[in-house]
C-alpha cells in the first residue's frame, strides 16, 4: 500500500519530467491495459424474480482472443485492437497503431501494468510515446480495468462462441457499443478518488 501511495504522490513530478523531456508538445496522460475472452466464459449479474435463481448458458471450452485498449481517464478518447495473443509482438503492433491516431505535437504517457509483454527492453516504442508502469498488483490503479468490468457485465456475459472469429466479432461488438454511448466511458475511466489509500 505504501508503495502505491508513493506512485500516485510523485505521479505529477513524473510527468513534469517526461513533459521536460519532450519540449513543445502537449502532454496526455492514457491508460493501457489488455483482456482476454472466450469459451471460457463467464456469469454475471441480471435482473430477476427475488428468490429464484436465474437460468444461464456457460461455456467450458478453451478458445479465446485478446482485446488491448488505451482510455484517456476522464475523457470519450480510446482507441482499442483486437489481438490473437497478448505477446511483446502484438503489443508492438498496438503501441505502432495507437501512436497513428495521437495528433501531431502530442506527446503520450501511457500508464500499464508490469506483464511481460510490457518490458521496455522487448518493445519498440514509438518516439510520441512514453511508458509508465504501474506499481505491482495494483489493478485499481488503471481505469481500463472498469472499463473491462463494464463491457463484461453488459455484453460479454452468458455468451456461447462457436469459433474465434464468433469471439472477435462479440469484442468488437461490445467495444463499439461503448463507443455510441456519450460520456460513458468517461465515466467509466475517470480516476477514484482515494485509489491506493491504504
Amino acid at each position: 500500500m505504501r508503495r502505491r501511495r508513493s506512485y500516485i504522490k510523485n505521479l505529477a513530478a513524473t510527468l513534469e519530467a517526461v513533459g521536460a523531456a519532450h519540449p513543445g508538445k502537449t502532454l496526455q496522460l492514457w491508460c493501457e491495459d489488455e483482456a482476454r475472452e472466450g469459451q471460457k466464459g463467464r456469469t454475471g449479474h441480471c435482473w430477476f424474480t427475488r428468490g429464484v435463481r436465474p437460468r444461464g448458458c456457460r461455456d467450458r471450452r478453451f478458445l479465446s482472443t485478446y482485446i488491448f485498449a488505451a482510455v484517456r481517464p476522464g475523457h470519450d478518447d480510446a482507441f482499442a485492437l483486437v489481438l490473437p495473443e497478448a505477446k511483446a509482438v502484438t503489443m508492438d503492433l498496438f503501441l505502432a497503431r495507437f501512436s497513428e491516431t495521437l495528433p501531431a505535437g502530442v506527446h503520450a504517457v501511457l500508464m500499464l501494468d508490469q506483464a511481460g509483454w510490457h518490458g521496455q527492453a522487448a518493445l519498440q516504442v514509438p518516439a510520441n510515446l512514453t511508458l509508465l508502469p504501474l506499481p505491482p498488483y495494483s489493478p485499481e490503479l488503471n481505469p481500463v480495468e472498469r472499463v473491462w468490468l463494464y463491457l463484461r457485465e453488459r455484453f460479454l456475459s452468458f455468451r456461447l462462441y462457436r469459433s474465434e472469429q464468433a469471439i472477435v466479432d462479440a469484442l468488437c461488438a461490445a467495444w463499439n457499443a461503448l463507443r455510441v454511448r456519450q460520456a460513458k466511458l468517461a465515466r467509466s475511466s475517470r480516476w477514484k478518488t482515494g485509489a491506493g489509500k491504504g
